[in-house]
């Protein structure tokens, strides 16, 4: 089941790993399409709440595993920005020229993401030997600002670059 339709408005768009994506964060990415005018995809297996006159479109995906993060891999193009707190995700679309930014304001790049993936791998080996009990802190009010900020940077480059090769095309 999908709102999302085939035709793809020119410049970046920013895509949400919904099912795990904090509902504050959701709403500060929300807030930022509108006023930015950018789409926003949110792609998740179960319904997510869209509200009206955004420019934000849902695309469900079937509940198996991974699902929603080969949607996102398919579907993402260069110098489109991606919401996720899954590094594989990440990495997967920093591969394809993307950004990557994690809830808590993490940029993910080419020159940080693989040496995260590899962190979160060995972490998920000591969890499963053990070793390490439990996961990721709350989100924190300075977490959801760091994310705004990092938000806010990765756009405005993204926009600048649009600007200049639709200025340098013309």
């Amino acid at each position: 089941m999908s709102s999302e339709s085939g035709e793809r408005p020119p410049g970046p768009r920013i895509w949400i790993d919904a099912d795990a994506c904090p509902g504050a964060i959701k709403e500060l990415v929300l807030r930022m399409s509108r006023r930015r005018q950018v789409p926003v995809c949110l792609v998740a297996n179960r319904p997510i709440y869209l509200p009206p006159a955004s420019l934000a479109t849902f695309v469900r995906v079937a509940p198996e595993p991974d699902e929603v993060d080969r949607y996102i891999v398919a579907h993402v193009a260069p110098h489109d920005l991606v919401i996720t707190a899954d590094i594989p995700l990440a990495a997967a679309v920093v591969d394809k020229q993307a950004l990557a930014i994690s809830p808590r304001g993490e940029i993910y790049t080419a020159a940080n993401v693989h040496e995260r993936l590899a962190v979160r791998n060995l972490m998920q080996q000591l969890r499963s030997d053990g070793l390490v009990l439990g996961g990721p802190m709350a989100l924190s009010a300075a977490d959801c600002q760091r994310f705004a900020a990092a938000l806010d940077r990765s756009l405005t480059s993204l926009l600048k670059a649009r600007a200049s090769y639709e200025h340098d095309s013309s």
